[in-house]
């Protein structure tokens, strides 16, 4: 029999409550541009009591874009962060057993709405670090397109569980079946298909979706606001919708079948109920499913069906939030530094075993020394961790017109409490938080702490910056800073993608220039994938980003918001420079200087040559101490096998450290055109017999020392040998109709001197990978997919046997281009096909340009 039932009616949450851990989850939006993650997440709001309308993207009146500039483009700029609570009714009591399914008891969802333009792919990786899971939002006419790839394989890099939401099933050209089979070969994983479209006759209108789980049926109707809607069981569609039942049988099938292949315990229970599918009850499905999830694999990805714009499918996909996904207790221990100790967070506070580890642990085919280094050995180290009240990383910061300077911090330990002070581990200051906030995309409530778990903003700390550690402890002696080991205490940083376009800013007049420099600072401290330099030559300030979209955004802040009366320059190409031979010699230089009454000196002795295998994972070297930073190898010789020891305040890691960070202060710019220096293998070499002056040998006056033998050998090189210009190559996924395909590879390839690396066409079940995910990942699948094992239901405007698509569905052109002849390409594609053609790029690799190229280049920059 069918019944009515009604979301998001009775009860708004109350969001001041501190919910236990096991009933939070910290869930993030992620997807390709127009995928409908703002829609979707509208939808979620709504239906959770948070708001009493729907916003429209296109009106400009949703709750998470909320920037003049997002409104006004339609696009999501600034990742926002909203809280609210599913499923809505009353509060449950304190105490409550959590039942199975979970989606029945009242859960706090922090949800981060993220871009999906590739430029501000920052957005989405600082949001990444902090997350719990994710759902990932696919476009059921498009499919998996180029930036969902990138995302998802972001978000593998996290471990990040997640769920996929298949939305705009309600447009022409929707295929919910293809869109299964490219979610298993271009997202490695095996799609577990939990619902299924329910199209109206079987060829008509998306009304609703079959429940494979729950072996039913969730029908909305036409025009409405989506809240109610009519289930039915399979009896009563018996007679209606045989097609639709016996799809959802399969489905369950094929879905019992992939979880028993990776879960014992399913297994059990499909024996217990005499090998029927269809009598397994949902709840032990949803369990599996669950444990196949929680590893953050992505081997088993649940797949669901909707149509956000049309009211349809939000509400399952938040029961599915709440019932798949980890709250903050499943996660693994969060990753942390100590000085140069590595483990859990949770490991440190319980006095546990950690690793004594190299800058060189995490680079690919590099044997790192590791020691066990057992906390309890030591009291005088580990009883300061009893001290720790809180530990939290600022995520995000934000200048708000209203409240002032807003961090964004998730706590991973203890509590966070208005007016604590907390400890700055990266820049060791220490400031008091006044007010604690819990924000609702633009709008915000005070709270009096941020519990462990949650995410939350403090308002009015000075000099807190993305990837800072914040800490908060027992003790009065607050200016003096936490005792060791806690002020060395390093959650995992955010790594920052380097920048490709440049741009210079001028202020108008010479007052201006000051207002100017606050308020780029005040930018970089928003936008770290933001980088500000000044040129030596012509003087001139230099801003770099991720594209053109995200300078244009740059400009539009600083005008705007800032106030800053200033004129950007056209865009450029911040190129590298290269030696093309070993210098001849290595070079030994010196450094003694007396800096503010404190005398420093140390020698060290380098050498450079080109290192041609950076990106291919420079093979073995010689040197146990290596790292590849910045596209450059930086190795130094053992420092152990030497005779002499090294004086008491120094230790291996923090010379190696030291030396490192000298080298790489010389490869910034090039001897020749000031670019930074690419491609680069730098070997140092220092004595400590000769070239350590015990007390006097600091580690700044050993980067010192680096920093000019790096110097003299790239000069020395450049003289001997000369040096050249590189280049960016950008990996180009773009996307076309198929009537315009030809004009568009013409155009790469002719035009632009682009090479077709592969066109994205129908799907073989012989692909083990996507062409497009090796082109931007620059990886191996992880799993080998065999697409005919795949289950996926039928089309109902397509034979879905075979993968032909129509003849206006969209291709996919992967190429690599390089990145000046991109610069107002989006343009040109949209005039060769008619407004339709998208395309998304990063940074594929830097290249040495031909001698024409380079004389063409540098005239160029000469203004000739």
């Amino acid at each position: 029999m069918s019944t009515t039932a009604y979301y998001g009616d009775s009860h708004e949450a109350t969001p001041e409550q501190d919910p236990d851990l096991d009933r939070t989850r910290n869930i993030g939006i992620i997807a390709h541009i127009d995928a409908g993650k703002t829609t979707t997440t509208e939808r979620m709001l709504y239906y959770s009591g948070f708001t009493r309308r729907i916003g429209d993207v296109d009106d400009g009146s949703t709750v998470t874009d909320f920037l003049p500039a997002e409104r006004a483009r339609g696009i999501t700029i600034q990742s926002a962060a909203i809280t609210f609570h599913w499923p809505p009714g009353a509060q449950r009591q304190p105490g409550t057993p959590l039942r199975s399914p979970r989606s029945l008891i009242p859960h706090t969802i922090n949800l981060i709405d993220t871009p999906g333009h590739a430029d501000f792919t920052f957005e989405v990786l600082r949001s990444l670090r902090i997350l719990d899971g994710a759902v990932c939002i696919l476009d059921g006419v498009a499919g998996v397109e180029a930036q969902t790839e990138k995302v998802w394989h972001q978000a593998n890099n996290y471990g990040i569980p997640r769920i996929v939401y298949v939305n705009k099933l309600d447009r022409d050209g929707a295929a919910f079946g293809r869109t299964v089979k490219e979610i298993g070969v271009r997202l490695a994983g095996w799609p577990a298909v939990c619902q299924i479209p329910w199209w109206e006759g079987g060829k008509g209108r998306f009304v609703g979706v079959g429940d494979v789980i729950g072996l039913k049926a969730i029908r909305w109707d036409e025009g409405g606001d989506g809240k109610a809607v009519k289930v039915c069981q399979l009896e009563e569609l018996e007679k209606s919708d045989r097609d639709l039942v016996e799809e959802i049988r399969k489905a369950r099938v094929a879905l019992v079948e992939l979880l028993s292949e990776r879960d014992d315990d399913i297994v059990e229970k499909f024996i217990e109920y005499d090998e029927d599918h269809l009598a397994i009850p949902s709840a032990d499905i949803i369990e599996s499913l669950r444990r196949c999830v929680l590893d953050g694999s992505g081997t088993v990805i649940p797949v669901f069906a909707g149509a956000s714009f049309k009211n349809i499918g939000v509400q399952p996909l938040l029961d599915a939030v709440v019932d798949l996904l980890p709250g903050p207790t499943e996660r693994p221990d969060p990753e942390v530094n100590v000085g140069s100790l590595k483990g859990g967070l949770y490991d440190l506070i319980g006095g546990r075993r950690f690793l004594e580890l190299t800058d060189r642990d995490n680079h690919k085919n590099l044997k790192a020394r590791k020691t066990l280094y057992t906390a309890t050995n030591s009291a005088a180290s580990t009883a300061p961790i009893h001290v720790l009240e809180g530990c939290a990383l600022a995520f995000k910061v934000v200048n708000d017109a209203r409240r002032g300077v807003l961090v964004y911090v998730r706590v991973y330990s203890g509590t966070i409490s208005r007016h604590s002070p907390l400890f700055n581990t990266s820049l060791h200051t220490t400031e008091r938080a006044p007010r604690l906030l819990r924000m609702y995309a633009s709008d915000a409530v005070d709270i009096p702490f941020i519990s462990s778990g949650q995410i939350g903003v403090i308002v009015g700390l000075k000099h807190a910056r993305t990837g800072d550690t914040l800490i908060s402890y027992h003790g009065a002696n607050h200016k003096a800073g936490p005792p060791s080991p806690l002020n060395s205490l390093h959650l995992r940083p955010i790594e920052v993608p380097p920048p490709v376009f440049f741009a210079s800013v001028e202020p108008k007049s010479l007052g201006e220039a000051k207002h100017l420099e606050e308020a780029l600072a005040l930018l970089l401290r928003e936008d770290p994938s933001l980088h500000v330099s000044i040129d030596d030559d012509s003087g001139q300030t230099l801003l770099s980003g991720m594209g053109e979209l995200h300078l244009e955004i740059a400009r539009d802040r600083l005008v705007g918001d800032f106030k800053a009366k200033m004129d950007m320059g056209k865009i450029e190409i911040g190129y590298r420079e290269c030696v093309l031979g070993p210098s001849s010699k290595p070079e030994k230089r010196t450094f003694d200087k007396e800096i503010a009454g404190k005398r420093g000196k140390a020698a060290c002795q380098a050498s450079v040559k080109p290192a041609c295998d950076v990106y291919s994972g420079i093979s073995e070297s010689e040197e146990p101490w290596s790292a590849i930073k910045e596209g450059n190898l930086v190795s130094i010789t053992p420092i152990n096998s030497l005779d002499s020891p090294l004086p008491p305040h120094l230790d291996v890691p923090k010379l190696c450290q030291a030396l490192t960070n000298g080298a790489l202060a010389a490869l910034a710019r090039g001897p020749k055109y000031s670019f930074p220096v690419h491609s680069t293998h730098v070997k140092l070499c220092v004595n400590p017999s000769s070239d350590i002056f015990g007390s006097e040998s600091t580690p700044a006056a050993l980067s010192s020392a680096a920093r000019m033998a790096t110097l003299a050998a790239l000069k020395t090189a450049s003289e001997e040998v000369g040096t050249g210009l590189m280049e960016p190559v950008m990996s180009v996924i773009v996307s076309v109709d198929e009537h315009s395909l030809g004009a568009v590879v013409h155009d790469i390839s002719a035009a632009r001197g682009g090479h077709i690396v592969s066109l994205g066409d129908d799907i073989d079940p012989s692909k083990q990978s996507s062409p497009i995910a090796t082109a931007i990942t620059d990886e191996p699948s992880r799993q080998a997919i065999d697409i005919r094992k795949i289950y996926a239901p039928p089309d109902p405007f397509g034979n879905s046997s075979t993968n032909d698509r129509p003849e206006s569905q969209q291709r996919s052109i992967v190429a690599r281009v390089p990145l000046k002849e991109m610069v107002g390409y989006l343009k040109h594609l949209r005039s060769l096909t008619g407004g339709r053609g998208t395309f998304v790029m990063n940074v594929d690799r830097f290249e040495r340009m031909g001698t024409q190229r380079e004389k063409t280049v540098l005239r160029e920059l000469r203004g000739l």
